[in-house]
């Protein structure tokens, strides 16, 4: 019986357009074009029916944390629920559902939930236990009284460097950590074994392969916010067979550290060398905050409240580390979300070799001056397109603050595309949804896709600066052969001699009006040719 694979009944999303119909061979892809002719090369091959839907490469998230998330799955969940009510409502239930854990921990909830974005520990001390409840974008923490009390977080408790204590008017914190503070209450939280490591691994493993993700780059592999070190969970999994997906770890660096640290990083690497599925080839810098509680590093301040953000690594240090890093190979993952921050980085990439593919993500806010840079620079522009939204989040918590100037420089993808800027994209999941469609979407329309908890919001259908639109295979390109590209993965295209790393999705989304991009799924996934999904 032939091994071959003939995926038919469809289109199949290709560089040059569309074909009828691929041919898989031995995990290869062998041949690509006219169903006729692929039938007469392998007249036994097992046909795989497309059902007028469309054959793409799997999808690479270029910035994405799946330990992270498939170990807050196993706790305390609120990303798919909305509100203070909805919340107060999962936690009771979670806590008396676990009576014997000694903190209620996990997280997802949403700043704009709350008046000026700021839950208070009140709200959580109906627990009989400490609570740590990270926030959705994962730069804050809400807790309440007893887990601050088992801290010994107290009025005369000093902000550090790197953080923020919220407080109520007479100096009391209030039940909020922000960026760096959040570890003064999340290192004492209990610890996941290398088990729960694993476990959480493949469940999140399992559950990307269903949204047709096949790579990613694990954008902090390292100990941060009260996370742990996952290197050694990656490399066990990858050396025991059961890590299926390409992946690249990008090793975190502890900005409480200059260019002392970089041997660790270069000892780290080592560690991983020779493995098939997972490479510690690239270093992530987080240069600022977020927009929302004041830390994103901005040029001019903050309408209201002033105050021009945070960058957590020395812009007058940062070249000289980043070239360091450039010279020993290594590819350099930047955050990057205000218009300072973004400088910063591209200034510190300035001089770097392009073929080491370094990558800012998140770009929030790029000055118009600076956008020109990327391409100038060979810097890739690594797109979370799901925040280019109206929602709760951005029309209450950012404009505001930004002002007017401001706010029209956010998320310019088409000024991008017009300066012939590389693109990689990823979702930074738990923070928002992992599922690329919706990405796509999202960058299409400007809208809020109708699966989102935000769907609803006034102006969530409201194209948010469509003139900043990309067309549906520009950003189905950035998914696939960019995020591919960026972590040196052989595949990501469909043509002949690539890995048959492919997704059947349910519908031709390019057929489709555009306002339903959001309804697409993902049937059916394949690694080397092996079906791990669907």
């Amino acid at each position: 019986m032939s091994s071959d694979i003939l995926f038919r009944g469809g289109r199949a999303f290709t560089p040059d357009g569309f074909a009828e119909a691929v041919l898989v061979r031995n995990g290869l892809i062998t041949a690509v074009g006219a169903e006729s002719d692929l039938v007469r090369l392998s007249p036994g091959a097992e046909p795989v029916d497309l059902a007028g839907g469309l054959l793409t490469p799997g999808f690479t998230d270029a910035h994405i944390h799946p330990v992270q998330a498939g170990l807050e799955r196993a706790k305390c969940e609120l990303s798919e629920i909305y509100g203070l009510n909805e919340y107060v409502a999962k936690i009771a239930d979670y806590a008396t559902t676990n009576p014997d854990k000694e903190w209620i921990d996990g997280g997802g909830w949403d700043m704009s939930a709350f008046p000026n974005g700021l839950p208070h520990r009140s709200q959580l001390d109906f627990l009989d236990r400490p609570a740590y409840l990270i926030q959705r974008d994962h730069h804050a923490a809400w807790v309440n009284t007893r887990a601050l009390e088992v801290a010994g977080i107290t009025r005369d408790t000093p902000d550090p460097a790197d953080g923020r204590i919220e407080r109520d008017p007479d100096g009391t914190p209030s039940g909020v950590l922000h960026e760096g503070a959040m570890d003064l209450v999340g290192l004492l939280t209990p610890r996941p074994t290398p088990a729960d490591a694993d476990a959480a691994l493949l469940d999140a493993q399992a559950y990307l392969f269903s949204l047709g993700i096949t790579g990613w780059q694990d954008a902090i592999v390292g100990s941060y916010a009260g996370s742990d070190d996952n290197l050694p969970t990656y490399i066990e999994a990858a050396a025991a067979g059961r890590l299926k997906a390409r992946v690249v770890g990008a090793l975190w660096w502890d900005r409480t550290r200059g260019a002392e640290q970089i041997p660790d990083l270069v000892e780290r690497r080592a560690k991983a060398e020779g493995l098939d599925r997972f490479h510690a080839t690239a270093v992530k810098i987080m240069q600022d905050g977020i927009a929302e509680n004041f830390t994103a590093a901005v040029i001019e301040p903050y309408c209201r409240c002033g105050g021009t953000g945070l960058s957590y690594v020395d812009p007058g240090l940062l070249k000289g580390y980043v070239q360091e890093l450039d010279a020993l190979g290594f590819q350099v993952h930047f955050h990057a979300i205000g218009e300072r921050a973004v400088r910063e980085t591209l200034d510190a990439l300035s001089g770097t070799r392009p073929e080491n593919r370094h990558h800012i993500a998140h770009l929030q806010i790029i000055t118009p001056q600076d956008v020109p840079r990327f391409a100038a620079l060979g810097v890739t522009a690594n797109l979370q397109p799901l925040w280019a939204t109206h929602h709760a989040q951005m029309d209450e918590l950012c404009i505001p603050f930004l002002g007017e100037e401001r706010s029209a420089w956010q998320y310019p993808f088409a000024d991008l595309v017009r300066h012939g800027t590389r693109f990689a994209a990823g979702s930074d999941w738990p923070v928002s949804s992992a599922d690329p469609i919706q990405g796509m979407h999202v960058a299409v329309n400007r809208t809020e896709p109708g699966s989102s908890v935000h769907a609803s919001y006034p102006t969530a259908q409201t194209p948010f600066l469509p003139g900043q639109s990309i067309d549906l295979r520009t950003v189905m390109n950035a998914y696939t052969a960019g995020s591919a590209w960026l972590n040196r993965s052989p595949a990501g295209v469909i043509e002949e001699g690539r890995p048959a790393d492919l997704v059947v999705l349910d519908r031709d989304p390019f057929t489709l009006d555009p306002a339903e991009i959001w309804t697409v799924r993902a049937r059916m996934t394949f690694v080397d040719g092996e079906q791990v999904h669907g």
